[in-house]
Order: C-alpha cells, then structure tokens, then sequence
C-alpha cells in the first residue's frame, strides 16, 4: 500500500508574516491565504479578534502565517496547503544559538550571484562564500536572523 504523505517545516519566529513574505518570494511559493476561514470563525465568535492581524493585504492569524508551493493541492475553505509549506509561528523567545536545520536553495548553473543578489534584495544577508572540491555555496541568512555571525 502507498500512502502519499503531505508535510510542512513549522519554523519558530519573531515576524511570522515577514518570512512567510520572503520565503514565498525566494522560492516562488505563494502566502496561504486563510482569511474566509477567519472571518467565518470570527464571525461565528470562535476565535477572538486580538488572534487576527491584517498582513499581505487581508486577514490573517497573528501569530501563524505559511507560504506553499503553488501547484500543490489546498483546502480552499481553509487556505492551508496539502502539500510542501513552510509554517512559520511566533515565539516569544530571542533565536539564541545557531540552527540545527537550514534551507539549502540551489540556483540553476551560473545563476549563484545573481540569486544571492536577489535575496539580498529581499531581506536575506549575505556571509561567508565556500569553494570547495565539493561544491561551491555562499551562506545566507534569511530576515528574522539579522544578528547572524557568520
């Protein structure tokens, strides 16, 4: 028996909107648009008004916004996407240490430098570049690690 697996990386954050923004442009997702749902819940007097925000130009959870491939199949009474999504979700705590699990974003031959350019343009900041026997990558980080020491 096969089973097809949907999934999503749930990724803490201090601007949960703002990287559902970047990501969604990096990787040429779309933002997850929940707001029929929210507005249903929140007509119904099921979620309060202080759980919503307005961010990409309708209603959306404060604390929760994801970005999701857009070939991938969605709910369309919810927004949530079915397939490969980046969850991000606010935390009150301060990034403290180096990540454990990062993106690797790989651009088509010879288009390296322009991609990190773009992403700079984005937000992203750009560290260290690696040549190696390897392989050659530059290291990046997205918004909501500003302070990265690379």
């Amino acid at each position: 028996m096969t089973q097809t697996l949907s999934w999503k990386l749930v990724i803490d954050s201090a601007d949960p909107h703002a990287q559902a923004e970047f990501w969604a442009e990096a990787l040429g997702y779309v933002v997850e648009d929940n707001s029929p749902l929210i507005e249903r819940l929140l007509s119904a007097g099921a979620v309060p008004e202080a759980a919503t925000t307005h961010a990409h130009g309708r209603r959306a959870w404060r604390d929760l916004a994801a970005a999701r491939h857009p070939d991938d199949p969605y709910d369309e009474v919810s927004g949530t996407g079915h397939g490969r999504r980046l969850l991000f979700q606010r935390v009150p705590e301060p990034k403290t240490g180096k990540n454990r699990l990062h993106i690797d974003v790989h651009s088509a031959p010879g288009r390296r430098d322009a991609e990190a350019e773009r992403l700079v343009a984005l937000g992203a900041q750009e560290g260290r570049t690696f040549d190696e026997q390897g392989g050659s990558w530059v290291v990046m980080t997205d918004p909501d690690t500003p302070d990265y020491q690379f």
